[in-house]
């Protein structure tokens, strides 16, 4: 029986045979969801491709694969608000990764702790969550 206690960290590459546990979608990316590892708090969902799955088991560093830009993310590099690697799961089919993540600062690029800040509620959509950090200042468009 595996350790559940075990990291991906200590994992440093996924051959074919476990990405082809992955069930990736016709543009070959899979939903990602963002855990914090202590709270399970829910921070946010991205995509990933192959690539960024093995670049954040080689580096504990979470990437991701960004469709607005077409290109390799590295959660943090431009606002400084870093994803380390605690754990990765797959879910039973395969077509949801979750990680378990320390973050640093907000998640969220509006300067939000999380995504999710938006609740319906009362027939309309209203913000339950503050901006913790300008985004401003995470981007350096002061």
């Amino acid at each position: 029986m595996s350790d559940p206690t075990a990291t991906a960290t200590t994992t440093t590459a996924m051959n074919d045979a476990d990405l082809a546990q992955v069930n990736f979608n016709d543009q070959g990316l899979v939903a990602a969801i963002a855990q914090q590892h202590d709270t399970g708090e829910i921070l946010m969902m991205a995509w990933m491709n192959a690539e960024s799955m093995a670049l954040t088991l080689q580096t504990g560093q979470v990437h991701y694969w960004s469709r607005s830009r077409q290109s390799l993310w590295l959660k943090g590099e431009s606002s400084g608000q870093t994803q380390q690697l605690v754990d990765l799961r797959v879910d039973c089919d395969g077509d949801t990764i979750l990680l378990s993540v320390d973050q640093t600062g907000v998640a969220c690029h509006t300067g939000r702790h999380n995504c999710f800040y938006r609740a319906y509620r009362d027939g309309q959509w209203v913000e339950i969550a503050d901006v913790v950090t300008s985004p401003d200042d995470l981007y350096g468009n002061k």
